[in-house]
């Protein structure tokens, strides 16, 4: 069968989690943190080795190479065993370490998705703001380590605006141009590198991408933050573990920060939450509880300050900073179509919060607008749109793609990279068949 007739791999690497899967499915295969844990003694004993006995340093060289976990598996063996050390491939959003990287590629390949990567097309996910010679990294891997037959990389942002669209036109009967105008604003926050990215028909505008600080895993060290400041014991070594977890299960946005702290002091018994487990060190049961933490996590996106007195730009100031630097005449499509992506946007009531307050935002400049010139400005239409998959819309955008007959006229063939070499991989177009 030739690869073009079966399923593309479709891969989005994150920086806390990645997603693997084949094209045309709903959801990913497998979610696993990106992480790899290598088996440090063999690389010791790789450089300890005299060069006279070369098949000692081969040998330990040879078990470096095949004594590593990722995900799951990694983090297992790393609290298990003190033989192993965990690294961790993109920071920020971005590889900084393309051999860790090419490993966990190949474990995410043929240990978990099982495929002979030279029998299916692929597609990977690039952050916005990466480079071209990351891109062309990524190229020199994917054609010359795996023999891959063809190779499309996409940036995330463009796909989670694909994602929901496809999430759209599934609720809606209607076929109207609009649903497939790819232009809208991408609010992706994950674990790392948030950005907030304009996208104009398909097409990324470079200059107007903004960057905000904070992501979930400051979230998660805020709130573990809040609670040792509280009194709460909580062992060390499941600290980040429990605070992800009570960031996860517990944390919502609240409309108003002074209310809210009203609401708690009235009732607490209502808002208080407990978190009960057992020490792994010793075995002894604890509990703990979980009060204000649970709306101030979330609250650093719209009053950063209280995190961290270097930024002090909230969310929704710098969402509207990125229209407001866009060509004028896209800018009110851009408000109209705020899409939200990556996991830390899935805190309850997120969306409305955000809304609200870019809308005063905006309503504000068209009131002083109208006042200074005395005349009638039509308002500004702001819309956040929010959906079930946005914790894995850049997957789900790149199985839509990917699905598409077009999505294999515009990847970048093996024939291509030995023809021209991995400077092809720079750039992708953007097809019809996206959205």
């Amino acid at each position: 069968m030739e690869p073009a007739a079966r399923p593309a791999v479709v891969i989005d690497n994150g920086t806390g989690y990645s997603k693997l899967g084949f094209s045309g499915n709903s959801e990913p295969s497998f979610t696993i943190p990106t992480v790899v844990a290598v088996n440090e003694s063999f690389l010791d004993q790789s450089e300890t080795c005299s060069s006279a006995n070369w098949i000692a340093q081969y040998n330990a060289g040879v078990m470096a190479d095949l004594d590593f976990f990722i995900g799951d598996e990694a983090l297992s063996h790393f609290r298990s065993s003190g033989l192993y050390s965990l690294k961790k491939p993109i920071h920020h959003g971005q590889v900084d370490d393309w051999d860790t990287m090419e490993r966990y590629w190949q474990q995410c390949i043929f240990n978990y998705l099982r495929c002979n990567p030279e029998e299916h097309y692929f597609l990977l996910t690039d952050s916005p703001v990466s480079t071209p010679e990351s891109r062309e990294c990524t190229g020199e891997i994917m054609f010359e380590t795996f023999n891959v037959p063809g190779l499309y990389i996409s940036v995330q942002s463009v796909l989670s605006l694909s994602a929901g669209y496809a999430f759209l036109k599934s609720l809606s009967d209607e076929n109207s141009d609009s649903m497939s105008d790819m232009t809208g604003v991408v609010v992706d926050i994950g674990d790392g590198a948030p950005h907030v990215v304009p996208v104009v028909n398909g097409y990324v505008i470079g200059s107007s991408i903004k960057s905000f600080p904070f992501s979930g895993s400051d979230v998660t060290q805020f709130v573990l933050q809040l609670l040792q400041e509280r009194g709460e014991l909580i062992p060390p070594e499941d600290s980040l573990d429990i605070a992800r977890k009570v960031k996860e299960m517990y944390c919502y946005t609240s409309s108003d920060i002074v209310k809210e702290f009203k609401k708690h002091d009235k009732n607490p018994d209502k808002y208080v939450k407990q978190w009960s487990s057992i020490k792994p060190k010793t075995g002894v049961p604890y509990t703990i509880d979980i009060g204000y933490e649970r709306f101030l996590g979330p609250e650093i996106f719209f009053h950063p300050e209280i995190y961290s007195a270097d930024f002090s730009t909230p969310l929704p100031e710098l969402i509207d900073s990125c229209v407001q630097s866009a060509p004028i005449d896209t800018r009110r499509a851009l408000y109209k179509n705020i899409v939200l992506s990556g996991g830390t946007t899935m805190f309850k009531d997120f969306h409305k919060r955000l809304q609200n307050d870019i809308k005063k935002i905006v309503d504000d400049r068209v009131a002083a607008t109208n006042a200074r010139h005395h005349v009638e400005v039509k308002p500004v239409e702001v819309n956040v749109v929010t959906h079930p998959i946005q914790s894995y819309a850049v997957w789900f955008g790149g199985s839509v793609a990917a699905s598409n007959p077009e999505f294999y006229e515009s990847c970048h063939t093996k024939e291509e990279y030995e023809e021209h070499g991995a400077s092809i991989c720079r750039t992708s177009t953007v097809f019809k068949g996206m959205y």
